[in-house]
């Protein structure tokens, strides 16, 4: 979230500092040296709650780095980590003194290792696998110890491609099945021969990979060690290579080409984080958060490539390309099952980042749905369309319809622009404090709604779940602290309660040789809700629990790495509002509601179960154990399709100035019908409008019509 009505002190203390700051400490002719100094001053002078850089600090470096670039342990031997251990505790040391002995190092270490793990994959791939014998490969890559000899390294290899190979067969398999099934003069091939392919799909895949390492330079690498140490500061603190920092600069435009996903990198994993409403992956519907890109296929192409520890950036030239061009994602879903998803590439569609609203009818009474994906916002210009701005007529539009009742759907919504946040709570309250903010140069202030008006006095409701962050919680956190709104989701939100600024880093190094040092993205403020409690780490609990496939899966602030604590600050001044009676047996009712849905207990126990997939370390390597693991998870996972069943007797319809756009735009026609038809199938909305309806009969105190201010 960026603060863009106050300029940011920090940036006015750093740009006073810079001049003698530059003169006097950067005269050293190594870039990378350079480049550390002065991410460590900034560090220490701009963080919110900078660490200090003792030999605690070095130790988790040292592991996060080793981590960071050998993650599955395939590199480095127990003696190269023996060697590097004299540089645990001095890693500080070396930042305050400039120092990148650690760094050089552990990267020639490591391009003489991965030369000769070239040879050892080549060596092990070209010998059959042995599918009869029983052996499991151990993925608690945490828990390994390195390998003592190249005899262990062998051997650790050898079992992470009969994974990739195992994989690979068992899908040769299945479609040559499908294939025999739909043609019975189809040519079968024999386990031999398919063995053999899947072994050189195994090969094709790591050559490809090595390709991309052998073009990666010394400040590729570089960048892991750097940000091994930034990122000890807290999850959101990120330096931006050159190149990195071009790409945010694009995604910040809006101007996003691709599959419309944003991904990230875990262990060796690829990860999707976010489904951009509107991209290409969105508008198919069978990619979810959570899923892991395994492998990558052209359209051009007759194999994929696998992208199980490729650097994320080389996954993404992967993944990304021209609009109209197809890629075909190799899947690990939520679920645990493997699935492959055709995409279509495209230009994201910003309009779908905006605010839309229906209407949906129960028992005679109307009610408002506003599903707001992102609180966005003009950088440039924040009096051109905003989140606030378009809320607002979207409420007055469904107070013209007679609408009873309204429910704010901020699921999988990350954030955005403070300032719309403050705006829109102002339209449910009258004047009163909205969020605390506090910085290390600027103290605490109290932003607030001082409009006295309240455009809707009514019933509301507020739906979020676990990615649900930042803005978000800061939203819910308000409406549930002035009890105006009864908030509906997951046990808790994701808990991101701070706020990052992207300085670039060139600024205090004027007339340089070194060229474009990149940026960093800095911690710089902290949230705290008008109750005093912050939303970092424990997000915002709702008032009515229900679970989600999400429930039980790491994906919040506090399973990261290094999140900023919890704390608390002094209450501001504000008065609860007073116009529900009997607020928690309205809360109560829902909760027996849910507890009694079977629909809900079903999604419980696919959440359940999907924790324990994930928690499962061991795969097995022998093909008939692993054909009948795979072949149960499939129909296991086909129990929980019933989920995606569901539907409720709620039918939702768009407002009538939008159904006129219909008749000319027959792409928004169908992007509504479709969002509708997923609404109708919503068990959480379903509750939100009961919520609404026992709210508006039994509980709402009859107050004098909210007065529209323009």
């Amino acid at each position: 979230m960026r603060r863009n009505y106050k300029l940011l002190v920090l940036v006015l203390l750093f740009a006073a500092a810079s001049c003698s700051f530059t003169t006097k400490t950067f005269n050293d002719p190594n870039k990378d040296k350079t480049l550390i100094e002065l991410i460590a001053y900034v560090l220490e002078n701009g963080h919110y709650d900078a660490k200090e850089m003792d030999d605690s600090f070095s130790r988790e470096v040292y592991k996060d780095y080793l981590e960071s670039i050998d993650p599955l342990k395939r590199y480095f031997y127990a003696s190269d980590i023996e060697e590097f251990k004299q540089f645990e505790d001095q890693i500080d040391d070396q930042v305050r003194n400039s120092e990148i002995t650690f760094f050089d190092l552990t990267h020639s270490r490591l391009v003489q290792r991965m030369e000769e793990a070239e040879e050892i994959y080549k060596e092990v791939l070209s010998q059959p696998f042995d599918y009869s014998k029983k052996e499991v490969l151990d993925t608690d890559y945490d828990e390994q110890e390195y390998v003592n000899s190249k005899e262990g390294m062998k051997e650790r290899w050898r079992k992470q491609l009969k994974f990739s190979a195992i994989a690979n067969f068992y899908d040769k398999k299945k479609e040559q099945k499908r294939e025999l099934e739909n043609d019975p003069d189809y040519e079968v091939k024999s386990d031999k021969e398919l063995e053999a392919e899947a072994r050189e799909l195994t090969l094709s895949s790591l050559e490809e990979y090595f390709d991309f390492n052998d073009d990666l330079e010394r400040k590729d690498w570089f960048s892991f060690y750097v940000n091994a140490i930034v990122e000890e500061f807290d999850p959101h603190t990120y330096y931006f290579a050159p190149q990195d920092k071009d790409r945010f600069d694009m995604a910040m435009s809006g101007k996003l080409e691709g599959i419309g996903a944003r991904l990230q990198k875990k262990n060796d994993n690829v990860k999707i984080v976010e489904i951009i409403s509107g991209g290409p992956a969105w508008r198919g519907e069978e990619v979810e958060v959570g899923d892991e890109i395994l492998k990558v296929k052209q359209e051009d192409e007759k194999e994929p490539v696998s992208v199980v520890g490729m650097r994320l950036d080389d996954a993404v030239s992967l993944i990304k390309g021209p609009k109209g061009t197809k890629v075909t994602l190799t899947l690990r879903k939520v679920d645990g099952t493997i699935e492959d998803v055709e995409i279509v590439r495209d230009v994201v569609e910003i309009e779908e980042t905006y605010a839309k609203t229906s209407i949906v009818e129960k028992n005679d009474r109307l009610y408002g749905v506003i599903n707001l994906p992102k609180f966005y916002f003009d950088m440039e210009n924040y009096s051109e369309r905003n989140a606030a701005s378009d809320v607002k007529k979207e409420i007055i539009r469904l107070k013209e319809q007679g609408m009873e009742g309204l429910v704010i759907d901020l699921r999988n919504n990350g954030g955005g622009s403070l300032k719309t946040v403050v705006d829109i709570a102002g339209l449910f309250i009258k004047e009163g404090p909205i969020v605390q903010v506090k910085s290390k140069l600027e103290g605490q202030e109290v932003l607030k709604d001082t409009d006295p008006s309240v455009l809707w006095d009514g019933p509301l409701v507020i739906l979020v779940n676990e990615l649900s962050a930042s803005a978000s919680e800061i939203l819910a956190a308000a409406m549930q602290d002035y009890k105006r709104a009864i908030i509906i989701g997951s046990k808790q939100t994701y808990g991101k309660g701070t706020v990052q600024n992207v300085l670039d880093l060139n600024r205090w190094v004027r007339n340089s040789d070194f060229g474009d040092l990149g940026a960093l993205k800095i911690t710089t403020q902290k949230f705290y809700r008008v109750n005093g409690g912050s939303t970092q780490l424990e997000g915002v609990k709702s008032d009515v629990v229900v679970p989600d496939r999400y429930s039980y899966i790491d994906i919040g602030e506090k399973d990261q790495e290094n999140p900023l604590p919890w704390d608390q600050i002094e209450a501001a001044n504000f008065q609860v509002w007073d116009g529900y009676i009997d607020f928690e047996e309205t809360v109560s009712n829902s909760k027996k509601r849910m507890a009694q849905n079977d629909h809900l207990r079903l999604i419980e126990e696919n959440a359940e179960w999907i924790r324990d997939q994930r928690n499962d370390k061991s795969i097995p390597l022998s093909f008939e154990e692993y054909r009948a693991e795979m072949e149960s998870n499939e129909e296991q996972a086909k129990r929980f399709n019933k989920i995606s069943e569901y539907e409720s007797n709620l039918t939702y319809q768009s407002l009538p100035y939008e159904k006129e756009l219909f008749t000319t735009d027959t792409i928004l026609a169908e992007k509504r019908q479709r969002w509708h038809e997923n609404l109708s199938s919503d068990v959480y909305m379903e509750e939100a409008v009961n919520v609404l309806e026992d709210m508006k009969m039994n509980n709402i105190r009859k107050s004098g019509v909210a007065q529209i201010k323009e």
